[in-house]
């Protein structure tokens, strides 16, 4: 009997630990926060080693280098790690001849909740450029080709899975890990994978950057990306002797650009823009032959079909009679749109940011740019967030890509907070 009371005791006395393990953690908050601290001189160096191998979208020995370079520090830090070939199931005119190949990391928790971290490696810089653009500090910034858009993206990942581990917080089910090397070119052989596990997350939350120097926020929505490419065939001629014999393809595609330049609609996010151009072959020739490319960005996925529709319209009105007009459309990213379970997570990313005593604004429209973080909702009813990284500015430029130093804490503390609230039921999934 008395052994019998000392189990009951012993198992009492288990349950009151961990009830009190339980309280102690409910006080985390400033653990966390502390540890965020302590994390920004080597989140610093991190992104420093990142900017100093040079990554673009077409240098397959860069990529395989940073490549590398994170699956031994996501394997460092308890992670299954892989190396997965791309496959290219939308190769564009401008898709890289050799794709690079993806890391994905695995952890494996005590939990239920599946949560996806998305980040890409990739930048738009060709090799060269660092010699003259190295890693820099100046005040509150630090400056390096590709350090915004997205390699303080994968730096935060790579930190806040450390801060997680010094918490021996485990307590999601998988929390997976995807840096993929073709972000910047449209993502041809990693956005099937990218939906894929989107569909198989709870949450996902992507890293490329939160905000500006005078912003601070996340994103429920980004931009559908497509480009129309318009090919016209005229007839040559000797411009001095016979210009009348010829049909202008010049003439003719400016008069379809001209015809085609108002079909942005801001009030709907819907945005047309030609971009390139070129025609003839020399100056002493009427051009047989000319071409033009448009951007297009739209908020809704049902818009592309409404653009496509107007350009095909449009086309059909030609200045020139003997001249041909063909129009292809190729698209790409699909929107992010934000859902009711989008919001509802925001707002509670709002919540966590304010203990920081700072504002974060959640937009629930885009501002143009497209990210793989719509990949990932595709197919899926999980909250999907966009802008989890720091927050920088002048990306796709030259000598003026920075982040925000300052923003290193916080944005650690936030998706720490938020993954360890979506992984403890805490945080809204639906």
């Amino acid at each position: 009997m008395k052994n019998h009371l000392k189990t009951i005791s012993y198992v009492n006395l288990t349950i009151i630990l961990l009830l009190l393990g339980a309280v102690a953690f409910a006080q985390s908050p400033e653990e966390v926060r502390s540890l965020a601290m302590k994390e920004q001189s080597a989140m610093l160096q991190t992104m420093k080693d990142l900017v100093e191998i040079e990554s673009g979208s077409r240098d397959y020995e860069g990529l395989e280098t940073i490549g590398d370079l994170i699956a031994a520090r996501l394997a460092g830090l308890g992670a299954k790690v892989e190396r997965l070939a791309p496959v290219d199931e939308g190769r564009r005119h401008d898709t890289a001849e050799k794709i690079g190949r993806m890391v994905q990391a695995t952890f494996t928790g005590t939990g239920t909740k599946k949560i996806l971290l998305l980040a890409h490696m990739d930048t738009v810089y060709p090799r060269g450029m660092l010699k003259a653009q190295p890693f820099r500090i100046d005040g509150d910034r630090a400056y390096g080709l590709g350090i915004a858009d997205d390699k303080q993206g994968i730096a935060t990942v790579l930190h806040t899975l450390a801060i997680l581990r010094a918490l021996n917080f485990r307590d999601y089910g998988t929390l997976t890990v995807l840096i993929n090397a073709d972000e910047e070119i449209g993502s041809p052989g990693s956005r099937t994978h990218i939906t894929r596990l989107g569909g198989a997350h709870d949450a996902v939350m992507s890293y490329e950057s939160g905000g500006g120097p005078s912003i601070n926020r996340l994103r429920l929505a980004t931009s559908g990306i497509a480009s129309a490419v318009l090919r016209v065939r005229g007839r040559a001629s000797h411009a001095g002797a016979a210009p009348g014999r010829g049909v202008n393809a010049l003439y003719e595609l400016s008069h379809q650009i001209m015809q085609m330049r108002d079909l942005s609609d801001a009030q709907t996010g819907v945005k047309v823009n030609w971009t390139l151009a070129r025609a003839g072959i020399v100056r002493n020739m009427i051009p047989p032959g000319a071409t033009a490319e448009a951007d297009i960005r739209v908020e809704r996925l049902a818009d592309l079909d409404g653009v496509e529709q107007q350009l095909r319209e449009r086309i059909k009105n030609k200045l020139l009679p003997g001249s041909v007009v063909e129009l292809s459309v190729v698209r790409g990213r699909p929107p992010l749109q934000p859902t009711e379970a989008s919001r509802a997570l925001g707002a509670h990313a709002q919540a966590i940011h304010a203990e920081l005593g700072e504002k974060l604004d959640i937009a629930g429209k885009s501002t143009g740019g497209g990210t793989d973080a719509a990949y990932a909702a595709l197919k899926t009813t999980a909250p999907v967030i966009e802008g989890f990284g720091l927050r920088g500015f002048g990306a796709h430029s030259t000598n003026a890509e920075y982040i925000l130093i300052s923003s290193i804490e916080p944005r650690l503390y936030l998706a720490a907070r938020m993954i360890m609230d979506i992984a403890s039921g805490k945080a809204p999934l639906k």
